[in-house]
């Protein structure tokens, strides 16, 4: 299930995976905040891919400025298997073609070693806490 609006968050709730989509607190930031285990059944058990690559997408909300950065928020994403990272890598190679500073940030234990061990930790900023991927 998808809702919108315009002016706040976006949800994709497909049981105990979801994604919010909303605004960060500088103009011009996109959140994208990770709920559950990111994985190919989970990511696409209920949901089309377009939807969820509607998600991804970096358009602003009408009266909103363009993105200039993108945080993808990892607090409560609790597993990523190879699928899920190759999204996460797909998307900052779009962020980098448009512009977009994209940021993965306050990623758990388990995360973040899977970043260490595809070396992605290499590639894509990594900030310990939201409050420092929003000061950067």
């Amino acid at each position: 299930m998808v809702t919108a609006s315009a002016f706040g968050w976006q949800t994709w709730n497909s049981g105990p995976f979801s994604i919010e989509r909303g605004p960060g607190k500088q103009p011009g930031t996109v959140i994208l905040r990770f709920h559950g285990p990111f994985t190919v059944r989970d990511a696409y058990s209920s949901l089309p891919t377009m939807t969820l690559s509607k998600m991804l997408e970096l358009q602003a909300a009408p009266g909103e400025e363009p993105p200039r950065k993108n945080i993808l928020d990892l607090t409560e994403c609790t597993f990523m298997d190879s699928s899920g990272m190759g999204m996460v890598a797909t998307h900052y190679a779009h962020c980098q073609r448009k512009g977009v500073k994209m940021t993965c940030a306050a990623m758990t234990p388990r995360v973040r070693q899977l970043f260490h061990l595809t070396k992605l930790d290499a590639v894509i900023p990594i900030a310990n806490s939201m409050d420092e991927a929003e000061a950067n």
